[in-house]
């Protein structure tokens, strides 16, 4: 899930538990620059029942890119603008089940890959680090890209979707058309994470720390359908999904390196796990909380029960064209499965900006 600005006061770390980042005032859009950070609050249409369009989800291509092969929706025209969708932890591609379609009727090509450790990508070597920190999955996007000759997308994404969405943002800008990102700037670093939150905030990252020990490895592999569905219901608390929702995402979790990269990249933020020296560069500038300056939609749920900062405190990280949209109507942590619609529009309306 996603991380918390180190750099927030422990004020806004009470409101943040509190709910407090609810209570932001709406203002009409029409932005001039960043600093106003202007709401606007959209109503959500509630999805609770199955997924309808899983179909077409089920027929994946696949493509090496980079130390993986990819496994990939790609539906819409093949000439259209892309757009490609980036899935968090613990969820996988069918959180745009419902997105993508909306998109390709409107006539983008629509990409949606397993992140690495999901589904039915795998490494191409038993030999490649199982490596979970946020640059190697970052680099996994425009390897992607590369592989598909896709010179610049318009990308979006949510928890670690949304992280890699704005570290491609921030790091290769001349490659991305527009982002759509939930809970905002999530980039952070090792050092950052090193100061301690207060205990309420603290409280939210229980699964890290258990992820820190090998009792959590051991009961994560063991428990993992169990609890990525605890996972949902923290993070989503007001979602009513049924079994057949979320075993449809579940089934991404049985991939033989699942295990390896989530532990991996919950220990990595922690630092007590390496990355790859290929990356270091990429970290370092990660660490210095690069600004994004392509244009720019955020996203937040009103009943979000994930870690997540609030908006004011990253309206500053955009120095592009930008808006910040409120999702009212008890919309959590994955608003492309629960509120398809509205970031299927806010996808259009960053292309547009």
């Amino acid at each position: 899930m996603g991380n918390i600005d180190r750099g927030s006061t422990d004020q806004q770390r009470r409101r943040l538990l509190s709910g407090g980042a609810l209570g932001i005032a709406v203002a009409p859009l029409g932005l001039t620059g960043p600093a106003s950070a202007q709401v606007t609050e959209t109503k959500a249409v509630r999805k609770t029942a199955p997924i309808a369009n899983s179909a077409s989800f089920e027929q994946l291509q696949r493509v090496r890119a980079g130390v993986l092969e990819i496994a990939y929706v790609d539906i819409g025209p093949k000439k259209g603008p892309p757009v490609i969708l980036l899935h968090g932890w613990p969820y996988d591609i069918h959180s745009y089940a419902e997105v993508a379609p909306i998109l390709a009727s409107a006539g983008y090509r629509v990409i949606v890959p397993n992140l690495r450790g999901y589904g039915a990508t795998r490494f191409l070597s038993a030999d490649t680090s199982r490596n979970g920190q946020p640059a190697a999955l970052a680099d996994d996007v425009i390897q992607l890209m590369d592989a598909l000759k896709i010179p610049k997308a318009v990308i979006a994404g949510y928890d670690w979707g949304g992280r890699s969405a704005g570290i491609v943002a921030a790091l290769w800008p001349q490659r991305v058309k527009a982002l759509v990102g939930v809970s905002g700037y999530l980039i952070g670093s090792q050092k950052a994470a090193q100061a301690p939150l207060a205990p309420e905030a603290e409280l939210q990252w229980w699964y890290q720390f258990y992820f820190a020990t090998e009792r959590g490895r051991a009961g994560y592999a063991k428990n993992r359908h169990d609890f990525a569905k605890l996972i949902w219901k923290l993070a989503s608390p007001k979602w009513n999904f049924d079994d057949a929702t979320f075993d449809l995402s579940a089934a991404a979790f049985e991939n033989p390196d699942h295990v390896d990269i989530v532990i991996h990249n919950y220990r990595w933020r922690l630092g007590l796990a390496e990355g790859e020296a290929k990356y270091d560069d990429a970290e370092q500038k990660l660490a210095l909380f690069p600004p994004i300056a392509v244009p720019t939609i955020t996203l937040e749920g009103d009943a979000n029960g994930a870690p997540h900062p609030l908006p004011e405190s990253y309206a500053k990280r955009f120095t592009g064209k930008y808006q910040h949209r409120l999702l009212t109507g008890g919309i959590g942590h994955n608003p492309p499965q629960e509120a398809p619609r509205e970031f299927a529009q806010a996808v259009i309306d960053a292309d547009r900006l």
